[in-house]
């Protein structure tokens, strides 16, 4: 049956990385979970959603390197479903960039629209550090926070990949480069990421899924 309150992933779901997280602010029976990549073979995948020479690059949890492009069109698609079953919320689980997804009805919750506004408003003129998954993505993600007072500066580390050692080296870089308060900027980062970040750094740690799940969950009714 579907509920209101959807949420949307750019890979498969339910996302058993994140499940915890956001059930903390989600409730399991409220929400229904729904991936661009379901019931999709490697193969298929690949022949779909392979980015083309020189299209903007997003990373799936099955470790597949999607289009942009391709991948915005895909999830048009499942958007309309979604509002044709009857749902009137969707939450997008990608903080990717996008730029012409829309919903007829249903409000649409995309994070790359929420996230760098409220981090703006959160920390104002201090220095923001970005982690970020792929070195590919630096260049859109600089556009994507170009609203903040100062530049911010940016380190790569997978959520899927990095061990705990290669995500603390890339916070810590962050940090020495004046970072006063560092964005785990992928839905992949999860609780446990920040945690250990929290332990090692002298400045707070945000995780953009954190605060978009917690502004989500005011919309369900």
């Amino acid at each position: 049956m579907m509920t209101s309150f959807a949420t949307l992933t750019i890979g498969q779901a339910p996302r058993s990385d994140i499940m915890p997280l956001l059930s903390e602010y989600l409730p399991e029976e409220s929400v229904t979970h729904i991936g661009l990549l379901d019931g999709m073979t490697a193969q298929q995948i690949e022949q779909r959603y392979s980015p083309a020479e020189g299209e903007p690059q997003l990373v799936s949890r099955l470790l597949d390197i999607l289009g942009s492009y391709r991948v915005e069109q895909g999830l048009q698609e499942k958007i309309d479903g979604l509002e044709a079953l009857g749902c009137e919320t969707i939450l997008l689980l990608c903080t990717g960039v996008f730029h012409g997804l829309q919903a007829q009805n249903a409000m649409l919750l995309e994070p790359d629209r929420i996230i760098p506004p409220l981090i703006r408003a959160i920390v104002g003129t201090h220095q923001v550090g970005i982690v970020v998954p792929v070195e590919s993505q630096i260049a859109e993600q600089s556009i994507k926070w170009s609203k903040l007072p100062k530049a911010p500066c940016f380190a790569v580390a997978s959520p899927y990949l990095a061990d705990e050692e290669k995500l603390t080296k890339a916070a810590l870089a962050l940090e020495e480069q004046g970072a006063q308060v560092v964005v785990l900027d992928c839905i992949g980062y999860h609780r446990l990421h920040g945690d250990l970040l929290q332990s090692k750094l002298g400045i707070p740690v945000l995780l953009s899924n954190v605060l978009v799940a917690k502004l989500a969950a005011e919309l369900i009714v």
